[in-house]
């Protein structure tokens, strides 16, 4: 492992693209403080994140040098097809009602960008004791009479039914685990929500072909911060290798005491698509797009604006209509049949001006209701 001792930074980022397979850079967004590794020479970049600025270049610190010198080891592909990706962005641009201008698809799709974000994984050996108890499946036949009227008497039915006979059992276990997940960043279960899970079966041997085609985040959590994560999925897997072993079908009240060595840390990338739109306040709204599926996440925001310039067509139809009605019925003083069609300009004047307010309820209302 590299170690950080804060010297020259050429030669640590350097010694960081023998490791990435690739001539690398280390960026930060000064916004968001997201930080990446991506291909040298290819900045300015705005931030896939934020989208509030430009990518600076990040002088590697100590705990930088340490993420990263854990490089990946295996990659989820973009496997979602473009024409899907665009499908859905255009399904997602379609509405809503009093939608900012900003939210076209136009717009989405030119600012499409591809982004890997990291997962642990661990791979560790195991000695421990261990006991449980080891449930194992048996049949109960039993009969049950029922009165059938039908059948003008009684009728025995026989019911089968599982059970599950519980025995304690102990002993020893030597293992090795590999490719344990776990979070490599603080928000990654909220990230995950947004998206759905990921299919990490579909995995492929890390290629630096994916570093060229994205921005790689870099982890914020250390292996230290993410074993807590791995340490219950290394149990749960210990657990169903001594279920295995009694031959049982089921294991409860599980207790070892686990000696772990030869920790190794590396990465898992997970794709997404992220882009985003300017609301009211030109503030970017993320969107994000599963890069194995094409899930889309995001809000859907109405803009206020153009519901306030829509409303304010409405009142002055309205009062157009509320001016014209009254000649018409000015007129209608001397040509009587006049009267009655201002009256009833005048009342759809007045509906008409009532229903300015409704272009303002429905955005609102859109707004208020707005979620991934």
């Amino acid at each position: 492992m590299m170690m950080a001792d804060g010297g020259n930074t050429s030669s640590t980022v350097n010694e960081l693209s023998n490791l990435w397979g690739e001539t690398v850079d280390l960026m930060v967004c000064e916004s968001c403080d997201w930080r990446y590794v991506l291909p040298q020479g290819v900045l300015p970049q705005r931030c896939p994140n934020c989208f509030n600025g430009d990518l600076k270049l990040l002088t590697p610190g100590p705990e930088i040098q340490t993420v990263c010198s854990r490089p990946p080891e295996s990659y989820l592909p973009f496997s979602v097809s473009m024409e899907r990706v665009l499908q859905n962005i255009q399904e997602f641009a379609s509405g809503p009602w009093f939608a900012p201008a900003d939210l076209n698809p136009a717009t989405l799709r030119q600012r499409l960008k591809r982004v890997y974000w990291p997962m642990w994984l661990v791979d560790c050996n195991v000695r421990a004791a261990w006991e449980a108890e080891a449930g194992y499946d048996y049949e109960v036949v039993s009969h049950q009479d029922r009165y059938s009227d039908s059948q003008a008497g009684w009728t025995s039915q026989e019911i089968k039914e599982t059970r599950v006979r519980w025995e304690p059992r102990a002993g020893r276990l030597e293992r090795s685990y590999t490719n344990i997940p776990a979070p490599a960043l603080e928000g990654h279960r909220q990230l995950v929500n947004r998206v759905r899970r990921f299919q990490l079966e579909q995995a492929q041997p890390y290629s630096q072909d994916a570093l060229r085609q994205a921005f790689v985040r870099v982890p914020d959590r250390s292996v230290e911060d993410a074993w807590p994560d791995a340490a219950p999925a290394v149990q749960d897997a210990a657990a169903d290798e001594c279920r295995k072993a009694a031959n049982a079908e089921h294991i409860r009240q599980f207790q070892w005491t686990p000696d772990y060595q030869n920790l190794n840390w590396t990465l898992l990338l997970l794709p997404v698509f992220t882009t985003y739109y300017l609301d009211d306040d030109q503030k970017p709204q993320q969107i994000l797009i599963h890069g194995q599926n094409g899930y889309l996440s995001g809000v859907k925001r109405a803009s206020m604006k153009r519901a306030q310039k829509t409303a304010l067509y409405i009142a002055i139809a309205a009062m157009v209509v509320f001016v014209l009605s009254l000649l018409v019925s000015g007129i209608g003083l001397v040509i009587p049949p006049l009267l009655a069609v201002g009256g009833i300009g005048i009342v759809a004047a007045v509906l008409l001006g009532a229903g300015a307010i409704m272009p303002l309820a429905i955005a609102w209302q859109v707004n208020r209701s707005a979620k991934d």
